[in-house]
């Protein structure tokens, strides 16, 4: 029997612990402060944040964040796969992009609205740049 989504959040403290370092680590590649990085997790406090970072096992994962975290890590891969600098793929969110998504901003902008959506409108372009 496969466990619903309900029996893997109960196991989520494990797969925090794996998870948020991960996380982490390309938040210091992209070069995010602390209010970005709280944004990008959907969290509304630094204070949160740096727990987090200090004890991840002690993260409570929600669906939310797993799927926060997923369009992150979705967003890495798919810049390593892109760009053979780990500059450019570093810097990549960074840029100013003409493309209608992001209307000359950076796509950094875009994911910083806040919404779970936002994150995905990048993954999808990203993707969509991967299929080219």
């Amino acid at each position: 029997m496969n466990p619903d989504g309900d029996a893997l959040l109960q196991s989520g403290q494990s797969i925090a612990a794996s998870v948020l370092p991960a996380v982490f680590a390309i938040f210091d590649r992209w070069g995010l402060t602390r209010k970005e990085q709280a944004m990008l997790l959907g969290l509304r406090t630094k204070r949160t944040l740096n727990g987090w970072k200090n004890n991840p096992d002690k993260a409570r994962l929600s669906r939310d964040l797993l799927e926060r975290t997923s369009y992150i890590l979705g967003i890495y891969k798919s810049l390593q796969i892109l760009f053979s600098s780990q500059v450019l793929a570093d810097g990549w969110l960074r840029m100013p992009n003409d493309n209608p998504k992001f209307n000359g901003a950076q796509p950094l902008d875009r994911m910083l609205a806040g919404l779970v959506i936002d994150l995905a409108t990048v993954r999808s372009f990203l993707l969509g740049e991967l299929q080219q």
